[in-house]
């Protein structure tokens, strides 16, 4: 199951996702107790050797950016400068150069009078990940106040090392790894996935007016996710994560290979650790073949590994990825410094003591790409996705179209280069929209054609979302993408089928030819299509292997003349997604 909800369908238009903790309840605490096994135990781990931490001061720092206040009004314009280096270490951090007035336990106590939260229990060990011992996370049934918490919190703390004060990250860092590995304390509480945020309202506060606000940057004028209909807590909306000695934040990509950005608000510092968005492959093959048994996976390759890992509850030590040549970084995020996630990039870390964080996730146009591979694989594991990728694109490539139309050339460098990246994603999709309604054309299957006034509908067959266009049997129950091989089919209503197609497709394709013709774009389309970066279906020649391709131009000259009656049942269906 997903981490943030997957259960709600995207329904009729980029309004849709509701994020939910995936990793409690659908995670039951029989893994592991099912077998008679005692989940909180520690036994000896042969694979995971933590008798030498030397490994520790072997793990580079990742890159720290220290912007000025002119740089740091606009945080997605900052972001897309540093981009392009940062990117390549997975994670980096930014120091702020603005305070906050307010302090964070202020806001929880006072400016959200009542504010209570409950917690996670952590099993702080160290598993063999198979059918028999796999770790998970437990609600712990007990709410607590801020102040309630921290008192907790420090208490643990102080038990431990005899002093409320902080310690080296270093000596920290060595204690956890011993700890996880062979240590007494059974678990710990965690606070993640809390509704809230700690940025004030104040007026007088600089940080909770600035851009950097993570309640606002969603909305911000570059933001991808403006175009969302809908709040997705998380996504769209900052969640809390409320922490204590050792509270553990588990290996992880985030949902749809989306940004992170990770306030740190007040409290211990917190380690971090991060590969790199171009070594997320790697690293999934090192946990399937030196993590996970073969047992506890779904399906062969790095998919398999994928999928567990999108249970956010795998720990186990860098070392195994350093072994293997896996780049790793890692960073140590104190209060008032912000710590960003680039796409596709796995990340963990733990606390060292009482903390409170905030994070969101955001999108900017050199997304585009990463989001298609995530949307892919979760079509072929057949997962609901959380955003309509599809739609979003289409929609930021038109509103491009317009300005340049408008020739609004406003323009910074870095606008340029995530423009670019939207050009080529929205190219690709609309060439392969072409060529699957050109190969059901010429298949001289009985094949009607609607317009699409439904938004974003998934696909029976792979939960893909479809925006621009998707097939549908005669009995209107299944509506399928374009990806399937439609002379395959075997609906039991036979094979007549009506194809819903977006009324405005041919503004989409103006669009498309426009920005082909600008330097650049069909040449990266070209060098991706040579190293098989097919990022938005699955290759032409498999999928539509009953139709020839002789004689296809990209955007041929086929017309498509939509019925004037749409079937009322039709509508009906598709509006329950």
């Amino acid at each position: 199951m997903m981490s943030r909800s997957r259960g709600n369908n995207l329904r009729a238009s980029a309004s849709c996702g509701v994020r939910v903790n995936g990793n409690a309840e659908s995670l039951s605490r029989s893994a592991g107790a099912s077998s008679g096994k005692d989940v909180f135990s520690k036994p000896k781990m042969d694979k995971f050797d933590t008798r030498n931490l030397e490994w520790t001061e072997k793990i580079p720092e990742c890159p720290v950016y220290c912007p000025t206040k002119e740089e740091f009004e606009d945080p997605l314009l900052y972001l897309q400068k540093i981009a392009p280096e940062a990117s390549r270490h997975g994670i980096c951090k930014i120091i702020s150069p603005v305070s906050a007035t307010v302090p964070a336990g202020i806001v929880l106590m006072r400016e959200k009078a009542g504010f209570k939260f409950t917690t996670r229990v952590q099993p702080l060990r160290l598993a063999e990940w198979n059918t028999n011992d796999r770790v998970t996370f437990f609600m712990s049934g007990r709410n607590y106040t801020f102040r309630d918490f921290e008192k907790m919190a420090n208490k643990v703390f102080a038990r431990r090392y005899c002093s409320a004060s902080c310690l080296p990250a270093t000596y920290l860092e060595k204690e956890f790894w011993h700890e996880i590995a062979c240590g007494k304390t059974d678990t710990v509480e965690y606070a993640c996935n809390v509704d809230g945020s700690a940025f004030s309202s104040s007026p007088s506060d600089p940080l909770g007016n600035s851009k950097w606000n993570l309640k606002n940057l969603s909305r911000l004028p570059k933001s991808i996710l403006r175009l969302l209909g809908t709040v997705i807590p998380g996504v769209t909306d900052p969640m809390l994560y409320i922490g204590m000695l050792f509270s553990v934040f588990a290996w992880h990509v985030e949902d749809h290979y989306l940004y992170s950005i990770n306030y740190h608000h007040c409290g211990a510092s917190k380690t971090w650790y991060g590969i790199p968005g171009h070594a997320a492959l790697k690293f999934e093959k090192v946990v399937r073949e030196h993590v996970y048994s073969h047992d506890i996976l779904s399906t062969d390759g790095e998919d398999g590994a994928f999928d567990v890992l999108l249970g956010k509850t795998t720990l186990f030590s860098p070392n195994i990825l350093l072994e293997h040549d896996v780049p790793v970084y890692k960073a140590v995020q104190k209060p008032g410094e912000f710590i960003i996630t680039f796409p596709r990039a796995y990340h963990a870390g733990f606390s060292h003591g009482f903390n409170c964080g905030e994070a969101v996730n955001f999108a900017i146009g050199d997304w585009f790409p990463l989001g298609a591979v995530a949307s892919q694989r979760y079509a072929l594991l057949n997962k609901v996705p959380l955003l309509p990728h599809e739609e979003l694109l289409c929609k930021e490539a038109m509103l491009l179209y317009t300005n340049l139309e408008l020739e609004d050339s406003d323009y910074t460098s870095a606008d340029f280069v995530s423009h670019n990246w939207i050009k080529v994603s929205f190219v690709k999709l609309m060439r392969f929209h072409h060529f699957a309604r050109w190969s059901i054309m010429k298949s001289r299957a009985r094949t009607d054609i609607l317009p699409n006034m439904n938004g974003t509908i998934l696909c029976t067959l792979c939960k893909r979302d479809c925006y621009v266009a998707f097939l549908n049997c005669s009995c209107d129950l299944h509506p399928v993408c374009l990806r399937h091989d439609f002379c395959s089919l075997d609906f039991s209503c036979g094979k007549n089928y009506t194809l819903f197609l977006r009324d405005d497709i041919s503004n989409m394709e103006a669009a498309a030819k426009k920005f082909e013709k600008e330097n650049g774009i069909l040449e990266e389309i070209r060098q991706q299509a040579n190293i098989g970066d097919d990022l938005y279906s699955y290759p032409l020649s498999m999928k539509f292997n009953s139709v020839p391709e002789d004689g296809y131009t990209p955007y041929c000259g086929k017309s498509f003349d939509f019925n004037s009656e749409t079937p009322a049942r039709t509508q009906e269906c598709l509006q329950e997604f």
